[in-house]
């Protein structure tokens, strides 16, 4: 599989710690306690569960590709190379469960939450960003004509689903309704949904003042109804007892 084929199926593991993961850090530390048992479901290059380090020992990665799975060992108690769809740990067996930007990517995006849903103790919290489909850019790129295109393809997220399928079959989006919908059948509870925008760090380096002011215009959207068009849904789910 070259490099352009796995990015296509697989999506790219995060490869550096900049601003937008750090904003998303404290998310995540605003919503769950990451003292406990912690499993990133979907871990990379693990700089995720690098910087879980600060706050638990416990901290575990599932990822799918070997090579990937290798290189994120040093970030963790433990990586298992496994797919999301069947994790190998009993039920309930961690305080939070977190996924970043790996659902869209899943044969079984059903089966992945339910998964995560079944791991993770009753009060634990499962944690999940994933593209929402009303951004304005399609950041998978596409196929066209058989060939994979690399880059990010505008507006292709606001065709009708069969065009949409056939230029992106490699990826998912999610309406609020739709991701919402593979966890309604599921004994959790819904304390937080919303859309953010990214961090946009690639144009802060290169233009700082433009890529300042983009972030802060963007990120006082999110108090808008313009939230609506953020990169990514940002979904806090707490499990119920049984």
């Amino acid at each position: 599989m070259t490099h352009s084929d796995k990015a296509a199926l697989r999506g790219e593991p995060g490869y550096v710690w900049r601003s937008g993961q750090e904003r998303r850090l404290s998310m995540i530390r605003q919503w769950a306690d990451l003292s406990g048992r912690v499993l990133d479901n979907g871990c990379g290059l693990g700089t995720y569960l690098h910087a879980f380090g600060a706050h638990t020992t416990h901290r575990f990665g599932i990822e799918v590709e070997f090579d990937r799975a290798v290189q994120a060992l040093p970030t963790a108690t433990g990586i298992i190379q496994a797919v999301g769809e069947r994790l190998p740990f009993a039920s309930g067996s961690f305080d939070v469960v977190f996924s970043n930007e790996v659902i869209e990517h899943v044969a079984d995006d059903r089966l992945y939450a339910a998964e995560m849903v079944r791991i993770t103790r009753p009060g634990g919290r499962i944690l999940l960003f994933c593209p929402n489909r009303w951004y304005p850019v399609e950041q998978h790129g596409i196929y066209w004509r058989g060939q994979y295109k690399f880059g990010n393809i505008p507006l292709v997220n606001y065709l009708p689903n069969p065009l949409r399928n056939r230029l992106a079959p490699h990826v998912r989006t999610y309406t609020a309704g739709g991701l919402r919908r593979l966890f309604n059948p599921l004994p959790v509870q819904v304390l937080h949904h919303s859309c953010i925008f990214g961090g946009y760090d690639n144009i802060e380096y290169r233009h700082p003042r433009l890529g300042h002011w983009l972030k802060q215009t963007l990120y006082t959207a999110e108090k808008t109804p313009f939230q609506a068009l953020g990169i990514s849904h940002w979904l806090v789910l707490e499990k119920q007892p049984a």
